[in-house]
């Protein structure tokens, strides 16, 4: 089992910047791929970006890319997700997953990720 603790999130203006965090337990972080994904009221959850567990490849959604960046720190067991320039669409509940996979690749399907974080809300105002 994984455990995953998503933090960082809040109120921001439009244009501005917040950096979430995703801490992990349980297992050896560096097993696992890593991704952002998030959901907005009334829509269907999207992905975001993804990390794989080396690091070495991440993989973004076309809406973010420019303006967000994925990393982590395996020492720390933890990922990130940096997001500047944030827009009212950014809005949002954020979710960090797990895909525990031998293959040192960023996926961005949601199915195929193992374990998931409980969200930490993004609000960007106009």
């Amino acid at each position: 089992q994984v455990q995953l603790v998503e933090s960082g999130g809040g109120l921001v203006q439009a244009g501005g910047s917040l950096r979430l965090s995703c801490a992990a337990s349980g297992r050896t972080f560096s097993n696992y791929a890593m991704g952002w994904f998030r959901q907005a009221p009334g829509k269907e959850r999207e992905f975001v970006a993804a990390i794989s567990w080396s690091g070495g490849s991440t993989y973004y959604a076309d809406s973010v890319k420019g303006r967000f960046t994925i990393s982590r720190d395996n020492a720390k067991n933890t990922v990130y997700l940096q997001m500047n320039s944030l827009k009212p669409e950014d809005t949002a509940v954020y979710y960090c997953a797990a895909d525990f996979s031998p293959l040192d690749t960023a996926k961005a399907m949601g199915a195929l990720y193992d374990y998931w974080g409980q969200g930490t809300q993004v609000t960007v105002s106009s």
